[in-house]
């Protein structure tokens, strides 16, 4: 049986929750936060394939838009899970609270895996972010969002002042774009092939996590993946280790019919078929999949939020990954 039904809280934006039907058998439910970006594709897709429910698990998934309204999702135990939370969010909000966001899984992003992105209108003429001096700006809400904009646009050689930032829900980024309300984004996928599809803007560079903070344009840029609270992994275990397990199942789905798993994103997020063919991935590891040079560049992120001041004091970052 299906239900309909719509979360509020303060900071959060919810669209819709579908509770999974349960099986005959006792199935344990888990409530998942759906940030709805081409991150959360093994979500969507292994719901639509059944793995999540053959693991004995029913889901709650409720769609929340952006980092932020996840965290706070998550603080007010609202969720057990968030399929998608910037990694800078989740250690400040584990700063707060220790351990309400533990990462079973996180997601690389480079020049090859593409996610973050600044994105320009039609008709500007940029060729590099030097070139977005004196320009209005918008951003992907939230403080990890922002602040990379901010370290990105430094590197580049501007400064706060010399340019206008604003945040901007994700959804409204190509509308603000092609309506010129904007001359530039710092946005995140499907938004930034979206907008290149529709002829209304393009890419001005991607990766840039990757170039400007870790220095290699194909360097694992961990800056987001899928969290679990960790008042829910003490309190039920094994319904805890049941997702990791579907979710790892679920990645790996995704990867043996990347062609298929496209046409699960496009039936789950605002997105045409012919974008969700386009859409770059990000590189899906599990927590207990990464290596320690991996785990190296995950601390030296998070490191650079920390000695910059966005973080009030340093993060070990291996507290952060729950291994199953």
């Amino acid at each position: 049986m299906r239900s309909i039904h719509t979360l509020f809280s303060v900071g959060m934006i919810a669209l819709g929750t579908l509770t999974i039907a349960g099986s005959a058998l006792a199935q344990e439910k888990v409530r998942v936060g759906a940030n709805p970006v081409s991150a959360s594709l093994p979500l969507y897709y292994g719901i639509e394939k059944g793995i999540f429910k053959a693991e004995g698990l029913d889901l709650e998934v409720t769609t929340i838009i952006g980092p932020p309204a996840n965290l706070a999702a998550l603080i007010g135990n609202q969720i057990d899970v968030t399929s998608n939370l910037t990694t800078i969010d989740a250690a400040n909000g584990n700063i707060k609270k220790p351990g309400v966001a533990k990462f079973i899984a996180i997601n690389s992003q480079n020049k090859t895996y593409k996610m973050e992105q600044f994105v320009i209108r039609k008709g500007l003429d940029a060729k590099k972010l030097s070139d977005l001096k004196g320009l209005k700006i918008a951003s992907a809400p939230g403080p990890g969002n922002v602040v990379m904009a901010k370290a990105v646009l430094k590197a580049a050689g501007l400064n706060e002042g010399d340019y206008t930032l604003s945040q901007l829900d994700l959804p409204q980024h190509v509308n603000a774009i092609t309506a010129g309300t904007f001359d530039a984004a710092y946005t995140l996928e499907p938004a930034a092939t979206i907008l290149s599809k529709s002829g209304a803007g393009s890419t001005l560079e991607a990766g840039l996590i990757a170039t400007y903070v870790l220095g290699n344009p194909e360097a694992n840029g961990w800056a987001a993946g899928t969290a679990m609270s960790g008042d829910f992994i003490a309190a039920n275990p094994t319904a805890a280790k049941k997702f990791a397990i579907a979710w790892d199942k679920s990645i790996k789905a995704v990867m043996a019919d990347v062609a298929d798993a496209r046409k699960s994103m496009a039936k789950s997020i605002a997105m045409t078929p012919e974008v969700a063919d386009a859409v770059p991935l990000v590189k899906f590891v599990m927590a207990s999949d990464l290596k320690p040079a991996e785990i190296a560049e995950f601390q030296k992120f998070i490191d650079f939020t920390s000695d910059n001041g966005i973080l009030s004091e340093k993060v070990d970052v291996t507290k952060m990954l729950q291994k199953f």
